[in-house]
Parts: C-alpha cells; sequence; structure tokens
C-alpha cells in the first residue's frame, strides 16, 4: 500500500463537506456553518428574493478532461448569468453534486479551487446542499440565489411593440469554443485559446442590473442559442421578435471563422443558434435604447441593437433583407 496515490484514496462525504465545503459558507450565518441541512435566510426589507437553478452534466457542457476548477467557474457562471438577466444581484447558492468513482481528494479539491475563486470574484457564499455518488457521468447542479428592488426583477414577457432588441457581447462564440476546445477549429492558435476560454468561463453579466431594471423591458440569458433565448422573450410576451443576422456582434476570432465559410448565411444561422454565449439579450424601448447602450458601455459592455419587437409570435430571422428558414433554434436536451 505505500505505493498508493492518496489522492486517489474512497472519499468519506462528512469529511469532504467539513474538511473543503464548509470553509466556502464562511461569513455566511444563515448556512450555520453547514452542520444543518438546511439554511435560514431573513428578508431584506424592500427587496425580492431571486432564485434560479441551472445544472452542468459532463459530455453536454463541458468535456470529460476540462480541468475541474474551470468546470466548477462554469457551473457558478452560468447561474449567475440567470440573475443578470433579471436584473438581481448575487446572494449565495446551493450545491449538489454526483461523483462518479474517479472523483477522487484531488478532483474534489480542484472543484472547491474553483468554487472559491468564483465566490471571491462576485460576492457570494454556499449556504447548503447535497453530495451523492453516481455510475454515470459527473453531474453538478447550483440553485442560485440574489436579490432585486422588490417588484423590479426583470422578466421575460415585458417587451412590447416597438422596442429595440439588443444584445450584449459577442454571439456565437461559445459554439466556436467547444469545437475550440475539441480541437476542431483550423484557426490561429491565439484564436482558438480564446474561444475555448469564453466556452469554459463565460463572463455574466452582472454589472447591467440596475440599467437593465431601469430601461429594459424584458430579458433572457442567451443559454440555448440568441435565437432560442430571444423565442422564450416572443412566448412570455406573446409578441414576435425580428432579428437581423447582419447586425449580430461577432467577435474578431468568428470573424476569421466566418470569412473561411462558404456558406455565409449557414454560417451565422449555426452561430445565432449554437448555445453557450452566456450573454443577456434584452427589449428596450427605442427612446430608452441610447441611454441603455451608453450604461453599458460605461461598464465596459457593449450593447448591440439586433433588430425589434413586432405584433404577432414567435421569432422572424433575416439577412440581407431577406427571411432566414432556421432548423433549430437553439440547443434542446432530449
Amino acid at each position: 500500500m505505500s505505493g498508493a496515490d492518496p489522492t486517489q484514496a474512497p472519499v468519506d462525504e462528512f469529511d469532504w463537506i467539513a474538511r473543503e465545503l464548509r470553509p466556502l459558507a464562511a461569513g455566511a450565518p444563515e448556512a450555520f456553518n453547514l452542520l444543518d441541512d438546511a439554511a435560514a435566510i431573513a428578508s431584506r426589507p424592500g427587496f425580492d428574493l431571486i432564485v434560479s437553478k441551472d445544472a452542468i452534466v459532463e459530455g453536454v457542457h463541458f468535456l470529460p478532461n476540462d480541468p475541474l476548477d474551470l468546470v466548477a467557474r462554469k457551473l457558478l457562471r452560468v447561474n449567475l448569468s440567470d440573475l443578470a438577466a433579471k436584473g438581481a444581484e448575487p446572494y449565495g447558492y446551493f450545491l449538489a453534486v454526483a461523483w462518479p468513482a474517479r472523483g477522487g481528494r484531488a478532483a474534489r479539491t480542484a472543484f472547491v479551487d474553483g468554487l472559491r475563486a468564483d465566490q471571491g470574484a462576485f460576492g457570494l457564499h454556499l449556504l447548503g446542499g447535497d453530495t451523492v455518488s453516481t455510475p454515470g457521468p459527473f453531474t453538478a447542479s447550483v440553485t442560485i440565489l440574489g436579490w432585486a428592488p422588490s417588484g423590479g426583477m426583470v422578466r421575460r414577457g415585458a417587451a412590447r411593440a416597438g422596442d429595440v432588441v439588443l444584445v450584449t457581447g459577442t454571439v456565437g462564440d461559445g459554439a466556436l469554443g467547444l469545437a475550440a476546445a475539441r480541437n476542431e477549429l483550423d484557426l490561429p492558435p491565439d484564436a482558438v485559446a480564446w474561444l475555448a476560454d469564453r466556452y469554459r468561463l463565460p463572463q455574466p453579466r452582472l454589472g447591467l442590473g440596475a440599467a437593465l431594471r431601469r430601461w429594459a423591458h424584458a430579458a433572457a440569458d442567451v443559454s440555448d442559442g440568441l435565437i432560442a433565448d430571444a423565442g422564450r422573450i416572443a412566448i412570455a410576451s406573446a409578441m414576435g421578435l425580428d432579428i437581423d443576422l447582419g447586425r449580430m456582434p461577432l467577435s474578431a476570432p468568428a470573424q476569421a471563422w466566418l470569412a473561411g465559410q462558404p456558406d455565409r448565411t449557414a454560417a451565422l444561422a449555426m452561430l445565432a443558434t449554437g448555445g453557450d454565449d452566456y450573454e443577456v439579450v434584452c427589449t428596450a424601448p427605442e427612446a430608452s435604447a441610447g441611454a441603455l447602450i451608453e450604461a453599458a458601455a460605461a461598464l465596459g459592455v457593449t450593447l448591440t441593437p439586433i433588430g425589434a419587437v413586432t405584433p404577432g409570435s414567435g421569432v422572424r430571422v433575416r439577412l440581407d433583407g431577406a427571411d432566414v428558414a432556421i432548423a433549430s433554434e437553439g440547443y434542446r436536451h432530449r
């Protein structure tokens, strides 16, 4: 046994909680130092508690060889992206993890290192959760909590005819980033590395909260693809959305990739439906769109008009004045 690797020894669940997860609850008295099986959250006068939940699964949301610290950070960030689209500020989270047999001590320590890094970056604490074993792929989920002024949460269902449709950042980097992480892109190494990083470490647009609450009518985070998530605004608002692929903001690596594609329309459609961007798509009155764009720019975030809200239903996609048929609006779990 002298040659055995201690990092691969079986891990006791309660020892792992005490040794590595309990420090993540430090500074959050409502978590009771993770010694209870529930948290008690006092109300915050003048605010609504905003609750959302997302899960990630190995082989679906991240690659089997992705470093587990980055997996943990992506897990928090995809949930924080939901709060960003609601105009909420982060507060805390509950964590559930299903570990496969290879989830030894080193793997779990790396995972906690990632949680700790982004807790510090985004100002939140672990409040509780559960850990289990699984014969299947590694799976983890977070229930995220945030605060928004009472009645101020930005919903999907309040878009109005005449609103401008806008999106933060750039679109399509998540889909290209997955291909980059799989070494499937014929681009310069720095572009491949940048796209892979965008896939593994999305940037939740939390700083826009106050601006969205002030000027936006509706918003959603772009997790399953721009067209799919814009479509969710259309459904919730009982409105139509017109989106112009030619106005869709693209990063320099995405533009370089697009230049090498034989079918520009199909390539732009792929970028608009690929998912994993974790940007925010929103609608705002035409008279307020400029102020919203300026507020975003002051925070270092680009916000680009890409279409309009119209009477009707669903999403109409256009390019160079012609309608574009979209076979699949975005990623769907089956």
